[in-house]
């Protein structure tokens, strides 16, 4: 069972949120080329404060091993922080983006 623990959550938050805005949202955010470089300027953020807080050598946050796969990219930050990252900061994107789009619909 191992990555049971962080890993599955982490997994279905990613297709929680991919799917929400597929089925349900639409907002046609993961096509637009701003929210991918808001990706890119959150990872310049999580990847040295992550990295620093989950560095094996003298960690702040530690793991159940048994609760992760155990890949560890880069600075010794699982896999699974991203995973949850990205679900996190996307389901505000899109919740933002369709208030938006709301908005301007009332608008008209």
């Amino acid at each position: 069972m191992d990555g049971i623990g962080y890993t599955l959550p982490a997994v279905l938050a990613v297709v929680t949120v991919c799917l929400l805005e597929v089925t349900v949202l639409r907002t046609g955010l993961l096509r637009k080329r701003a929210y991918w470089l808001s990706m890119l300027i959150v990872l310049g953020f999580q990847i040295p404060v992550d990295g620093w807080l989950t560095r094996l050598d003298a960690p702040t946050v530690r793991y159940n091993p048994d609760h992760i796969v155990g890949l560890r990219f880069p600075w010794d930050i699982p896999i699974e922080d991203f995973l949850f990252g990205f679900a996190l900061v996307t389901a505000v994107l899109l919740s933002w983006e369709r208030a938006r789009q709301h908005q301007e619909g009332q608008r008209r």
